[in-house]
């Protein structure tokens, strides 16, 4: 029965190399402006668009959120902030949590390590800056709706425990039993 498991856990790994290769040299247009801007507000980008495609697959939510799209348009995709997270994509009942994650106390700080002080409106951004805690005071609570509005499963965002599970998974040793 593990066999069985294996043999198609193998099976799809090579099914999804076969398929990101095919589209590699198909040179298949980016997930994420395949049919020009969605949202209308930007012009076709002068270059290079991260490929967020593979994150995509499970979260087609952000591929129209603001945060991610502008991101992407500057070539810089989901695994720079959250890391290559192989075994979370590779997931199919997704307990695994992605490489890196920010609880809300490092959010501004990991935002700031790109976008630094000296080179953003400190006027508008008083709130965000300061110690004192302000009704926004995450950059995501103003930039992009970053956050999932619902989870099926739920990590300590500092230790990648799992704390909350719905239980239901894709595959299961029931499914190779004859």
């Amino acid at each position: 029965m593990k066999v069985k498991y294996c043999l198609l856990i193998l099976l799809l790994g090579a099914a999804v190399i076969l398929a990101i290769s095919c589209r590699q040299q198909t040179k298949e247009p980016l997930l994420l402006l395949e049919d020009g801007d969605t949202t209308g507000e930007y012009d076709r980008p002068d270059g290079p668009v991260a490929d967020n495609s593979r994150c995509f697959v499970c979260h087609i939510n952000y591929k129209d959120e603001a945060l991610a799209f502008v991101h992407a348009r500057a070539n810089i995709g989901c695994e720079q902030c959250h890391g290559v997270s192989d075994a979370h994509c590779s997931d199919e009942d997704n307990i695994t949590p992605p490489d890196i994650m920010y609880p809300v106390e490092k959010i501004n700080q990991s935002c700031m390590g790109c976008h630094p002080m000296a080179k953003i409106s400190i006027a508008f951004h008083k709130g965000v800056l300061s110690d004192i805690r302000a009704e926004r005071s995450h950059c995501t609570d103003c930039h992009g709706d970053h956050r999932l509005s619902y989870r099926t499963r739920k990590w300590d965002k500092a230790t990648g425990e799992l704390i909350e599970d719905d239980k239901v998974r894709m595959l299961s040793d029931e499914m190779f039993e004859k």
